[in-house]
């Protein structure tokens, strides 16, 4: 996978792809952000060398690099999911290539159902904790100390600081 990776990322590079401080991955409902983007490059998974391709209604396809709020960003308009019959692997692959890019902080979009009636549709919810129920990990593969711990501290996943900036904001 690191030969991969290596040839992924030398391929954005090539397309204009420069260092993003923060990688984002936009679900379904927010795709319209990208409007906001001033785009340096932007390439189309599908030429994207060991990239999956997006199947879902409504994702775009593309991986987009530019400033947004005064921030270099690397953004996936679009993404892959588990349930598409893609591995975890496949599916986390394009968040390898952003912290390889120089990505640091990830931003993670998505719509999604709830069962509390108090919920609207439309409205913005901050996700503090979760439970993997998919019976399988991305950290679960043969190789993965190459990128990094397989187990994880997962009593805090999602960043404080970051979490609090939401809430404010």
């Amino acid at each position: 996978m690191r030969e991969e990776l290596n040839k992924t990322t030398a391929f954005l590079q090539s397309k204009g792809f420069g260092v993003p401080e923060v990688g984002i991955i936009l679900g379904t409902g927010l795709g319209k952000l990208v409007d906001t983007i001033a785009v340096e490059a932007e390439v189309s998974y599908n030429h994207i060398p060991f990239f999956p391709t997006a199947t879902v209604e409504f994702h775009q396809g593309k991986f987009i690099f530019g400033e947004l709020s005064g921030k270099k960003v690397v953004v996936m308009q679009g993404r892959f999911h588990y349930y598409e019959g893609y591995t975890l692997q496949d599916v986390t692959y394009p968040v390898r290539i952003m912290h390889q890019l120089g990505a640091r902080t990830l931003l993670v979009s998505n719509a999604s159902g709830a069962v509390n009636l108090n919920f609207k549709k439309g409205e913005l919810m901050l996700i503090d904790d979760h439970i993997n129920l998919q019976g399988n990990s991305p950290l679960a593969f043969k190789g993965v100390s190459m990128f990094g711990e397989r187990f994880v501290d997962m009593s805090e996943p999602y960043t404080p600081a970051l979490k609090n900036k939401f809430s404010e904001i």
